[in-house]
């Protein structure tokens, strides 16, 4: 072994703020790893991929993202930016929940072949669902949930006008369209992680009735805990639904799932509420559907233009807006943080990806395999670089924001 094998520190990219809640974890990472913090100048597209051009920062081989809020002045991750990435680098560790702004496919080509794979991954919530952004954003879609059955918009505005007139005239007339969602049925749409968070609270809380159809049907006893009934098709599922609610991620550069024809199979005066990502909706469709009765109620945290909101959308008391605030608390941000730096220590030091996205895209290849040592986060060393985990051992992240 060679003394200078010994002092090669890998290093990381840290894109964004500084690190606010978890010193700790960035006190370890700082000891095992080089990390270079470009200023936030460099980040806006033009400058990035021209550093990137340049090898501004090196041989770089890990690039981690602690803050949803900071490190994406470069917009798009797409084939243009990743391929000039460091041939070296094996993952990719932002905070947040959706992945609609990488292409993750493209990621997953990227590499050396010996165990340099590419990883994209997303911070999700951690392994307990009691903690992290599942639960926030589960709490929020029962928000609306409860709006569009009780017609609180329409509630809210007329109080907050101050004007007699208008009090009066929703107290009087707003419970002859309100239902209580007791008893109800919720159609989901993508029952992952946080699509079973919200049926769970659903069933709970109101006792509704939980249909829903995803790529990938839940175990037996998955589906007895919320009483959920499957459907192999939505369009078998979207007849029955008095309330739909979208819960599946979007992907890079993905068409809307909700269309004038999905909206169509509802029944009359059904409720929509979407949780998941603005892009999956057709928002002419919405305006047309809630126009002509076909939905009486809508709930959205997400918007197609965010920032900018549909303001037909805006204008009506029967639907619900949120800013995009779904996983909006402290403690989701801490999440996010400490899953972006364990992700990141996790795989530089030959270990499992704590929350992988794109890990079973990957293709798995052999090679001579490096005889140059390896220094490992407990400084133990090891000859050559860990072996890729094997596919079926790869969790595929599901999640939406």
């Amino acid at each position: 072994m060679s003394p200078s094998a010994v002092l090669v520190k890998p290093t990381v990219l840290f894109l964004g703020d500084n690190v606010v809640h978890n010193h700790d974890i960035y006190d370890r990472l700082s000891a095992q790893f080089d990390i270079i913090q470009p200023p936030p100048a460099d980040l806006v597209r033009p400058a990035f991929l021209r550093h990137l051009e340049k090898k501004t920062w090196g041989d770089f081989q890990a690039i981690m993202r602690p803050s949803w809020h900071t490190g994406g002045e470069m917009g798009q991750w797409d084939r243009e930016l990743i391929e000039l990435l460091p041939d070296r680098v094996k993952v990719y560790a932002s905070a947040g929940a959706g992945y609609d702004w990488v292409d993750v496919s493209c990621l997953a080509e990227h590499g050396e072949p010996i165990a340099e794979d590419c990883y994209s991954l997303r911070n999700s919530a951690p392994k307990s669902p009691e903690i992290g952004p599942k639960r926030a954003v589960g709490d929020m879609a029962l928000y609306h949930i409860i709006s569009v059955f009780r017609n609180m918009t329409w509630s809210f505005l007329s109080a907050r006008s101050g004007d007699p007139k208008a009090f009066s005239h929703a107290h009087h007339h707003l419970p002859i369209t309100a239902h209580n969602p007791r008893n109800r049925s919720l159609g989901i749409m993508g029952l992952g992680n946080i699509g079973y968070i919200i049926a769970q609270k659903a069933y709970a809380a109101f006792g509704m009735r939980i249909l829903y159809h995803d790529i990938v049907r839940k175990t037996p006893e998955r589906e007895r805990e919320v009483n959920a009934r499957f459907f192999e098709t939505v369009e078998e599922m979207l007849p029955q639904t008095d309330c739909l609610l979208l819960a599946t991620p979007s992907t890079f550069n993905g068409r809307p799932l909700v269309t004038e024809r999905i909206l169509a199979l509802l029944p009359r005066g059904a409720r929509f509420v979407n949780i998941a990502r603005g892009s999956l909706v057709d928002e002419d469709a919405l305006v047309q559907a809630l126009k002509t009765g076909q939905l009486s109620a809508a709930g959205l945290d997400v918007h197609a233009r965010e920032p900018h909101v549909d303001q037909r959308l805006a204008g009506m008391s029967n639907v619900t807006l949120t800013c995009h605030t779904g996983g909006g608390v402290v403690e989701t941000r801490m999440e996010f943080e400490r899953l972006a730096m364990e992700n990141v220590e996790q795989v530089l030091t030959g270990r499992e990806a704590l929350t992988p996205v794109n890990g079973h895209m990957i293709k798995r290849r052999t090679c001579k395999q490096d005889e140059e040592t390896t220094p490992l986060a407990n400084g133990h060393m090891s000859n050559g670089p860990p072996p890729p985990p094997a596919a079926a051992e790869v969790e595929v992240q599901r999640e939406t924001t």
